[in-house]
């Protein structure tokens, strides 16, 4: 069985396409088992085999998922793929996809 944490709290978690990881997801969010609203990431195994040519074995490689439903699709990217798009959201690339003050309000009180 794989773990779920927020970094204050760590609950069992296990998805059906990547079992036995230990996800992680932003400390500003909840981990209550009912309240599921984040993006989650793991360490994955290494790459093996992978399909595309840039991704040679022995690459390291993080899952990407949606805590929603432990059987949500699992995507897998290179450390340096996610490192990339982490620069890329530090810098203020992505903003258009932040929710806004209001979305924010209104998933405050829809949990309250």
């Amino acid at each position: 069985m794989g773990t779920l944490t927020n970094g204050r709290t760590t609950i069992p978690f296990d998805n059906w396409s990547a079992p036995h990881l230990d996800w992680r997801k932003a400390g500003r969010t909840d981990l209550d088992p009912i309240l599921k609203d984040c993006v989650i990431l793991a360490a994955a195994p290494d790459a093996k085999g992978h399909p595309h040519h840039s991704i040679p074995d022995g690459t390291r490689m993080v899952a990407i998922s949606d805590d929603k439903d432990q059987e949500s699709p699992v995507l897998y990217m290179s450390r340096l793929e996610i490192s990339k798009f982490f620069d890329g959201v530090i810098a203020g690339e992505f903003d258009e996809f932040r929710a806004s003050e209001g979305e924010l309000a209104a998933a405050a009180a829809a949990t309250t």
